[in-house]
């Protein structure tokens, strides 16, 4: 991993909101590529990888990443901690784009096969380990807490636009140059966020804080975080309430989504239209929290939209035509994206920065690690026993994290800075 020599900090966070922080922005763009960037090494690596072996290879190479990333998540946390979130992301974008840009100049000499597509599917798992803890705590280091719900949904936007703009880019890089022209482009993308994040300032820890980071072994840095979750009174059921909600949604939302679609007679282009609705719902709640910057009662909030966005995902596998469906995945983004905001907002705020790489590197765990191995149950289930049963228990198993966040009063009560 490469470091960054350290640049002055700030000792103060400016008073002017996140979004007209020019510092913040910076951070943004440089968010925003490497986000970009990932899309079309997705779509790269996916045309690629068929492009070499057969389906069931490529599914394998596609897969690859996802064993070191939950495997060694909660390690990249204690790394992020110990280190600076600033110094990991840009070692971590460094090794990215270098790792791209090797197999893209060898898709250019040569055709390899396979091996170095799962050699980079499995690099980009092992460093997303530690890039994604320290995504997640780089935030509290470069602004107030006040500002980081504005912040959280300026990174839902930079999400959003990675989603919309990164899968053109991938198939166009791919009819003009084939896989080694996406790679290259998504290597170029990922570049753009290095000296961008070199110049963004952070802030040092004070002195209370940093007594919590590098008290001894990895293992003891890792044990104290994990106490100091089991034992916070609103992180510790946010957790378990994140964690149901990722599972009750994660089944509805991918294969289930395919299968509806399929046996509805929407085709890939009525999926698409339901998958519109719900970026649009979700991009609409992470534009209002930028402008407005913070919600009140944001724990019940959260709560309630959890609850209602439930009772959405399980309407929606009742919903006869297209044109309903669009308008119920609609609801389901605007529910879902409200009580993720506020959700990754409270561990933002709530959680000491010291802590905030390990506080990251769980809640990612459940949602990058584990709810992804619902989806072949899900599939399964709904082969056994039809959608509609399917989607209802994944509704309940998404309100339980509602009713979690609504009966655990420190939770329930909990607060954004103002």
């Amino acid at each position: 991993m490469t470091t960054a020599t350290a640049i002055p900090v700030e000792e103060h966070v400016p008073d002017r909101p996140a979004h007209h922080d020019p510092n913040v922005l910076r951070w943004l763009g440089a968010y925003t590529s490497s986000m970009v960037g990932d899309s079309v090494y997705y779509i790269a690596l996916s045309w690629a990888a068929v492009q070499a072996g057969s389906p069931s290879q490529a599914g394998l190479v596609m897969s690859v990443s996802a064993l070191p990333r939950a495997v060694l998540m909660l390690g990249g946390g204690v790394i992020a901690d110990r280190l600076g979130p600033r110094r990991v992301v840009i070692g971590s974008d460094a090794v990215r784009c270098a790792t791209v840009l090797a197999v893209a100049a060898l898709l250019c000499l040569t055709s390899p096969g396979l091996w170095p597509l799962a050699l980079l599917a499995l690099v980009f798992g092992t460093v997303d380990a530690v890039f994604v803890p320290a995504v997640g705590a780089l935030p509290a280091r470069i602004t107030g807490r006040d500002q980081l719900a504005r912040v959280q949904g300026m990174r839902g936007l930079a999400i959003r636009c990675a989603s919309v703009v990164g899968a053109p880019l991938g198939g166009l890089g791919v009819a003009v140059g084939g896989a080694a022209a996406a790679f290259g482009l998504a290597g170029l993308l990922i570049a753009v966020s290095v000296p961008l994040l070199i110049t963004v300032r952070v802030r040092e820890l004070p002195a209370d804080d940093r007594a919590g980071t590098a008290r001894g072994t990895a293992w003891s840095d890792l044990a104290a975080g994990l106490r100091y979750i089991r034992g916070h009174r609103v992180l510790a059921p946010l957790m378990i309430a994140i964690a149901l909600g990722d599972f009750g949604f994660v089944g509805p939302f991918n294969v289930g989504l395919t299968l509806l679609a399929d046996r509805r007679g929407w085709g890939a282009s009525g999926m698409g239209w339901v998958l519109a609705g719900f970026g649009v719902g979700a991009g609409a709640v992470s534009l209002l929290l930028t402008v407005r910057g913070r919600l009140p009662r944001a724990g019940l909030v959260a709560a309630l939209s959890i609850l209602a966005g439930s009772v959405a995902i399980g309407a929606l596998a009742f919903v006869p035509d297209l044109a309903g469906a669009v308008g119920v995945a609609l609801l389901v983004g605007l529910l879902a994206g409200l009580s993720g905001a506020l959700c990754g907002s409270l561990l933002q705020t709530q959680s000491d920065p010291a802590y905030l790489g390990r506080v990251t590197a769980v809640s990612s765990l459940v949602s990058l690690g584990l709810t992804p191995l619902s989806m072949p149950f899900s599939a399964a289930a709904i082969g056994a026993w039809g959608l509609g049963p399917v989607y209802v228990v994944s509704a309940v198993v998404c309100g339980l994290g509602g009713l979690v966040a609504l009966c655990v009063a420190d939770l329930r009560r909990a607060e954004l800075p103002r």
